[in-house]
């Protein structure tokens, strides 16, 4: 169990209406502390204490991001997640999970079923806070002022950081928030060779964590845009040194 924290101070969102989060968690004591630093950041927050109810709620709350325990009555975090994904009309809502820290196979299940983030329990209330705002900036990014950000393409394959959206063959990819950021990082490094830690670090904007959030996105994203996942040419492991983009065709064209 959490213990209560004093939230800190109000921080209203800079423009438009208050970014909605739904908390999904069965221990009142977690989410009065998660409903009370969140509301005091200038989110608007609603709750539900069981599978059942997050999916309804997230129905008729339409959140903008969901907090996510795995364990819930009813049903579980982890089909909660699935079916999230399942009804999403529109780009998926980013998924911020919590998990207790013996939780590590059903949190990579969590990550390859498109959660965009996790927190282990114990935390501290204002890295949650961080990692939500962090979720839902790249979620929302818009195309840069003055312009519009240039689609990035590599044989087939095409992302355009300005509309988020990636395509491959003209068929357009169903990426996650953390799926895309990291395709595009790679498009715009192309031939480099980039660690698990510098990933986490240049993607994820963490300077610390399990690196094994890096290795699952990799793989989702192999599975995506690899015609053979299990023998990827696009996305090559260089053993003891990390991940490079390799270029269908040897070359990057702006």
């Amino acid at each position: 169990m959490m213990p209560p924290a004093t939230p800190p101070p109000a921080q209203v969102p800079p423009h438009g209406p208050p970014r909605r989060v739904l908390i999904v968690e069965d221990d009142p004591t977690v989410a009065e502390v998660v409903t009370g630093y969140l509301s005091r950041a200038g989110y608007a927050t609603e709750h539900a204490a069981d599978g059942f109810a997050a999916l309804d709620r997230a129905a008729a709350f339409r959140p903008h991001l969901v907090v996510l325990d795995l364990m819930l009555p009813g049903i579980d975090g982890l089909e909660v997640c699935r079916r999230l994904r399942r009804t999403a009309d529109g780009p998926a809502v980013p998924v911020v999970m919590l998990t207790a820290r013996g939780e590590e196979a059903d949190r990579i299940l969590g990550l390859e079923l498109g959660a965009d983030d996790y927190v282990t329990k114990p935390f501290s209330p204002r890295e949650l806070v961080l990692r939500i705002g962090s979720v839902l900036r790249r979620a929302e990014s818009a195309p840069p002022a003055g312009g519009h950000s240039p689609a990035l393409r590599a044989g087939d394959l095409t992302a355009d950081p300005g509309a988020r959206r990636a395509d491959r063959a003209g068929r357009e990819l169903s990426l996650t928030a953390r799926e895309f950021d990291l395709l595009v990082f790679l498009l715009r490094n192309p031939g480099q060779v980039f660690s698990r830690e510098e990933l986490l670090h240049r993607v994820w904007g963490w300077e610390f964590g399990d690196l094994s959030t890096v290795t699952v996105h990799v793989r989702r994203l192999r599975e995506k845009i690899e015609d053979d996942p299990a023998a990827p040419r696009l996305v090559t492991t260089v053993w003891g040194a990390g991940y490079r983009f390799d270029p269908a065709g040897g070359e990057l064209r702006p």
